[in-house]
């Protein structure tokens, strides 16, 4: 399945996925002025799995959003796919997993998955998987008739994400995904969002509050400093691509989190 999810576009493969440079956003009210972020800058290559690490309230969500252009920046310029944030959004190259599943309770998990495709143009690449595959692809298959209310919470989140992958995105991009979800489930998410990520060669961005998760999931980890939220380091994940949940017990994962920590905790 991996190469009928590869992503086939115009697109080259050296051009970056995002890059930004500078970015800063500010939020004025009648009330109050408040630096969201403050001179971020990075490049992430496509087919890459970065983590945003931080404490709340350091604009992890909000840089988030800025590269699904849901937010603009106030200075500072980003590029996403070679182009503007505004046009990989109207292209579709973007998807987006929040923390809450928000599925249509009314609609069976293969109609929630389908609704990209109903509204707003969408429309699935000629290539791309069905509804029915990505369903197959995150576990599913056997449960496209069931309803939100008969799926237990990581199902939900499953159903989200494959729904985030039906217009055939070049970047995923999540924000707490799995915050809400018990530690069980969260790990076998864990283990299925590398085999996802790996089976689709998309770009993900995940926002995390969780050191390990970050270990374990990324190949780099763009550490968040609050009040603005700011880029503390950079830390690339020195582990091997095949990564069994048991490696969070391995020398180097500890020191990994370790120095996450670390970075975290410096002012």
């Amino acid at each position: 399945m991996a190469t009928a999810l590869a992503q086939q576009s115009p697109v080259t493969s050296a051009m970056p996925a995002v890059e930004c440079r500078g970015i800063g956003v500010r939020f004025v009210t009648d009330r109050q002025t408040v630096n969201a972020l403050d001179d971020i800058s990075f490049t992430l290559k496509q087919g890459a799995f970065l983590s945003l690490l931080g404490p709340s309230g350091c604009g992890k969500s909000t840089l988030l959003r800025v590269i699904a252009d849901l937010v603009h920046p106030t200075a500072g310029a980003i590029s996403v796919l070679g182009g503007t944030a505004e046009a990989a959004r109207r292209a579709r190259a973007l998807g987006f997993v929040f923390q809450d599943a928000a599925l249509l309770p009314w609609r069976t998990a293969i109609e929630n998955v389908s609704l990209p495709l109903e509204v707003g143009g969408g429309r699935k690449r000629a290539d791309g998987p069905s509804p029915q595959e990505l369903l197959a692809l995150v576990g599913l298959k056997g449960r496209e008739n069931s309803f939100p209310h008969e799926l237990s919470g990581g199902m939900r989140q499953r159903v989200a994400i494959a729904r985030a992958l039906v217009s055939g995105p070049r970047i995923l991009l999540m924000d707490e995904p799995f915050g809400a979800l018990d530690e069980i489930t969260r790990d076998r998410l864990n283990v299925e969002l590398l085999r996802i990520w790996k089976e689709t060669l998309t770009t993900v961005v995940f926002v995390t509050h969780s050191i390990y998760e970050a270990t374990y999931l990324s190949q780099q980890v763009l550490v968040m400093g609050a009040h603005p939220g700011r880029v503390r380091e950079i830390v690339p994940i020195d582990l091997p691509a095949d990564r069994p949940l048991a490696i969070r017990e391995s020398d180097a994962f500890v020191r990994i989190a370790a120095h996450l920590r670390g970075v975290l905790g410096a002012e």
